[in-house]
């Protein structure tokens, strides 16, 4: 579609882990190296472990790292993790070509079998490697499983080398407790990391030149938004450069510039939440802590401020004549301060408005301004805004009037 417009022999930017594209920066390089270091001399059996996030080449090293093994090293390849022990045992049996014929679904005939292979490949010279793709979805006793075929052994070599490739939850199910015998017995351990802005433009280049590319179409600015839309990740730049590709041959532009690029990373990347989302996200996280505080200052602050053992106030004297009972003033009761609005209105009527009359010293048949807001605030150290927001609110609940302080006209 767009190889003959840019002079290509065939797509330069497939995901598929093809060594012929491998492009091997200093953390590639370094990670091969642990990788072939822990097989051929520092492991004697035990495991290694090559962490990255998704898409930073684990796979690729993989299939490079079995292109690299000595002749005389036979590999069980294990793709798919999620096995019980005795099916992981089974697949390592196939993929060794171990005769297991009437002994599947037997742990130990299962065992027994691979043993005896494992001792007379040893005794030929052999070497025999199991590498555990996506190694971060097995499960502990399969895991444990593993380890336990890491005992084969003679008086001087383990006869069997485990390579563990996953994401970095690998690393965390390694540091379980129940799983601490097997973390002992990683010899070597790397982490796979993204590859920075050079990286990434020389990662671009070197895969365009090998599809047989002879003028690379992205200018500088574009090299730019390919790192920055995909972190550098070489699955990501793959796909958004294999759409801005597209893109340029669409739009007949045989320079493809930093406006292609952002368009083709909108349309080949997963879309992120809209940003009004995340306000409202933010302002609901906001709004449910400021509840709680209020809550908690309604229910405990009045008795941090008020003693525990606090008398009563002596009865006043009883005269012969009892003086007439005056009408009973309205009194102010506190409301659910969880259920309020923020900011509470001024106008706000029920027992909350007389409650918040009483509080400010308001008469009961006005309505507080600004101004009665403002003058609390002041009095409590707050922001004179006159808007009764949630500091302003928490300060009201601690004053709490008691009853009778609403002014009668």
């Amino acid at each position: 579609m767009y190889l003959e417009f840019y002079g290509l022999k065939e797509p330069p930017f497939s995901i598929t882990p093809d060594p012929r594209f491998v492009f091997l920066s200093e953390r590639h390089r370094d990670a091969l190296a642990h990788l072939l270091f822990g097989i051929d001399k520092g492991g004697g059996g035990g495991f290694v472990q090559l962490t990255g996030e998704v898409g930073t080449g684990k796979t690729t090293l993989s299939r490079l790292l079995l292109e690299q093994l000595p002749s005389h090293t036979q590999v069980a390849l294990v793709l798919n993790p999620r096995l019980s022990p005795v099916e992981l045992l089974e697949t390592v049996c196939e993929e060794l070509h171990v005769g297991i014929e009437g002994r599947r679904g037997s742990l130990k005939a299962l065992t027994d079998a691979l043993n005896a292979w494992l001792l007379a490949a040893y005794a030929q010279g052999r070497r025999a490697v199991l590498i555990v793709d996506e190694a971060q979805a097995l499960s502990v006793p399969t895991l444990e499983q593993i380890r336990l075929l890491t005992n084969l052994e003679t008086d001087t070599q383990k006869l069997l080398q485990v390579v563990l490739l996953g994401q970095p939850e690998l690393r965390a199910l390694l540091a379980r407790p129940e799983l601490r015998q097997l973390a002992q017995r990683v010899t070597a351990r790397y982490h796979l990391t993204p590859l920075d802005a050079g990286e990434t433009a020389a990662y671009l280049r070197h895969r365009f030149a090998v599809a047989g590319g002879l003028r690379f179409p992205f200018d500088e600015r574009a090299l730019r938004r390919i790192h920055r839309h995909s972190g550098g990740v070489p699955r990501l730049i793959n796909v958004i450069a294999e759409r801005a590709l597209l893109g340029g041959y669409a739009h007949d532009r045989a320079v493809i510039d930093a406006r292609i690029v952002d368009r083709a990373a909108r349309e080949a990347l997963a879309p992120a939440p809209p940003r009004w989302r995340a306000r409202v996200l933010w302002g609901a996280a906001a709004a449910g802590v400021t509840v709680l505080a209020l809550v908690f200052a309604d229910t405990w602050l009045p008795s941090w401020t008020t003693p525990a053992t606090a008398s009563a106030p002596p009865p006043a004297p009883r005269s012969a004549v009892q003086a007439p009972r005056p009408d009973p003033v309205p009194t102010a009761t506190g409301p659910d301060l969880a259920t309020l609005p923020l900011p509470l209105p001024l106008d706000v009527g029920g027992d909350t408005g007389r409650w918040l009359r009483a509080t400010l010293g308001v008469a009961p048949a006005q309505v507080p301004t600004p101004a009665d807001v403002r003058r609390f605030q002041r009095a409590h150290g707050l922001r004179e805004d006159g808007v009764i927001g949630p500091a302003t609110l928490l300060a009201l609940a601690r004053a709490q009037p008691g009853p009778g302080h609403e002014r009668s006209q």
